[in-house]
C-alpha cells in the first residue's frame, strides 16, 4: 500500500470514529441550542459547542434564529490558531 492509500485509509477510519460524537452533538444541538456557551462576540444568539474527539475535539460555531432554526457557521479543530 502506497503512502497516499495509507493516508486515505487512516482518514476514513478517523471519519468513522468521529461520526458517533458528531451525530450525538447534532441531536443535542437540535434539542437545546441555548445551553451551549456564548461566543466571545457578546451576541446572545451566536454560540459555540465543543464536540470531544480523541485528545482534542472540534468547535462548532452556530447562530440561533428564533424560534427554531440553528445555522452552523463554522466547524474547526479545537487546536486551530485562526478560529475566532
Amino acid at each position: 500500500m502506497g503512502e497516499s492509500q495509507a493516508s486515505t485509509v487512516k482518514d476514513a477510519r478517523a471519519a468513522e470514529r468521529a461520526f458517533e460524537p458528531s451525530e450525538a452533538a447534532t441531536i443535542f444541538l437540535a434539542m437545546s441550542p441555548y445551553s451551549c456557551r456564548k461566543a466571545t462576540t457578546g451576541d446572545p444568539v451566536l454560540r459555540e459547542m465543543l464536540i470531544p474527539f480523541g485528545s482534542a475535539g472540534c468547535v462548532v460555531r452556530f447562530e440561533i434564529e428564533p424560534p427554531s432554526t440553528v445555522t452552523v457557521l463554522a466547524v474547526r479543530h479545537q487546536r486551530e490558531d485562526d478560529y475566532h
